[in-house]
């Protein structure tokens, strides 16, 4: 008698376990396309995918002073938060038997990059809180300070990834997909 619970138990276990299974992995719901497109925000060194706006230097120093400057100090040079860091200063120090500083300026191969990480990730008590003019215009203004360009200068969708970093070819290349 023993015998044929022990095979009934297992041919119930061995019919309802699979059923089990495939319900188990239904976790969650589907993510709607307006949840995914609030996070699509990145942008690569081409450009693509920068938002209409625009700024330029003289209008981005009111916005630093007011949400970047408690962090990365006056003029991006002296950080009073040691993991912000510097944003500008640096040139020249990434040659041999120096002291690297790496800075905007100094270190960052693309502008776009500086576009996108302010962006999404700053100020950092309010990430993802600037407007797309305002991060154009930051972005003008930090580049302004590391001379790469002029305070009137605007920067927009167009202006930006055309911006010539003093590094961009300080990289090896690392192709994503090799064959």
């Amino acid at each position: 008698m023993s015998t044929l619970k022990a095979i009934a138990v297992s041919i119930t276990t061995l019919t309802i376990a699979p059923a089990a299974v495939a319900q188990a992995q239904q976790f969650g719901q589907p993510i709607a396309p307006a949840d995914i497109a609030a996070w699509d925000i990145s942008i690569g060194p081409d450009g693509a995918g920068l938002p209409p706006g625009r700024g330029t230097a003289i209008e981005g120093e009111a916005i630093y002073v007011a949400k970047c400057q408690a962090c990365h100090g006056e003029k991006g040079i002296s950080p009073s938060v040691a993991l912000a860091g510097a944003l500008a200063g640096g040139m020249g120090t990434l040659a041999p038997g120096k002291t690297p500083i790496k800075t905007v300026g100094s270190f960052w191969p693309y502008a776009t990059t500086l576009f996108d990480y302010i962006r999404r990730a700053m100020p950092f008590q309010e990430s993802k809180s600037l407007t797309a003019d305002e991060v154009y215009a930051v972005s003008a203004y930090i580049l302004n300070l590391n001379g790469i360009i002029g305070s009137n200068d605007v920067i927009d969708a167009q202006s930006l990834p055309k911006v010539k970093m003093p590094n961009r070819d300080g990289f090896i290349p690392f192709p994503r997909n090799p064959k």
